[in-house]
């Protein structure tokens, strides 16, 4: 039986991939979150034995130090971060203190019984797009957002620990994710609970700027095939749909759908960490998921109709 921890694994994708994992009953599944931003109702149902949660702070070496000295883990996934472009911009110590966690479960693999760390980065390693579509080995280091920074030194720290102490690492970089059980302050999810409700929606500058969007089954179909199958080993893989829309775009798509009668207004752009443009080159994903993506209004339509998804 392999023994896995989920770090951040009470949060949109890191629950997705834990209630994914304890499917299988060949695995024991820990996950580990501070519930700062995640949330017990994310968390697999009791109807499966394979899994405990643990209230854990990742940044906290004693803490986290006390989890994996006392399990011999065989995989860790590590997603636990402060997420969200509003969230982060307002807590960028916060943000910069996820690098602890970072270096607190990379030091503590390569001395147990850890066979592979996997590690969710972002797609905001790429900052302003130097190229289109952004491939995994093109990584500008132009912005000097405290997120994309984190995800880029979490990078560094994974490389370097492979190459000095031989710890196997797949970086995922993902674009965008979502889901019924994402929190309300990303894009999909904040926009289509205004709909619902009838309430005006917001957005940032003039909508031009694109984005690609990712369903989250797609994203842990993804994950769990190149854990499974051993793909990307001491490699990056982008994980994300390559189709491109622009913020209006998806706005009115959210309105078309739901039958809303919701109103879309423009605040002010922000003043750092909203990119103009975002698509990744998602060619080796898509070879090893070996199927077509949820499209954005077929994901949309799942989301109204799933009962976790909650106004």
């Amino acid at each position: 039986m392999n023994k896995i921890l989920v770090t951040g694994g009470a949060g949109n994708v890191g629950g997705a991939l834990a209630r994914k994992l304890v499917e299988n009953r060949n695995y024991e599944v820990i996950i580990a979150d501070d519930l700062s931003t995640g949330s017990k109702s994310k968390l697999p149902s009791n109807t499966y034995k394979n899994w405990k949660f643990v209230h854990c702070d990742v940044n906290s070496y004693k803490e986290i130090s006390e989890l994996m000295l006392v399990n011999h883990f065989d995989f860790v996934f590590h997603y636990a971060a402060v997420v969200g472009v509003k969230r982060t911009q307002e807590n960028p110590i916060a943000v910069l203190n996820d690098i602890d966690g970072i270096r607190n479960v990379l030091q503590l693999s390569k001395n147990s019984s850890v066979k592979r760390v996997f590690f969710s980065s972002s797609s905001e390693v790429y900052g302003e797009p130097v190229e289109l579509p952004q491939h995994e080995q093109t990584t500008p280091l132009n912005s000097r957002v405290p997120y994309a920074v984190v995800k880029n030194v979490g990078e560094s720290f994974f490389r370097s620990y492979e190459k000095v102490f031989g710890l196997p690492y797949t970086i995922f970089r993902f674009f965008n994710t979502y889901g019924p059980n994402q929190s309300m302050d990303f894009v999909i999810s904040k926009f289509l609970d205004a709909a619902l409700r009838g309430d005006d929606i917001t957005i940032y500058g003039d909508g031009s700027q694109t984005r690609t969007f990712c369903y989250v089954d797609d994203n842990v179909n993804a994950c769990m095939k190149i854990f499974e199958e051993n793909h990307a080993l001491n490699d990056v893989i982008n994980i994300g749909g390559a189709k491109e829309y622009k913020i209006i775009d998806v706005a009115k798509t959210i309105i078309n759908i739901s039958g809303s009668s919701s109103k879309i207004i423009h605040l002010p752009p922000l003043s750092e960490g909203d990119m103009t443009r975002r698509m990744p080159d998602n060619t080796k994903m898509l070879k090893i998921l070996n199927k077509e993506l949820i499209s954005l209004e077929d994901g949309i339509k799942r989301m109204i109709d799933h009962p976790d998804f909650k106004m």
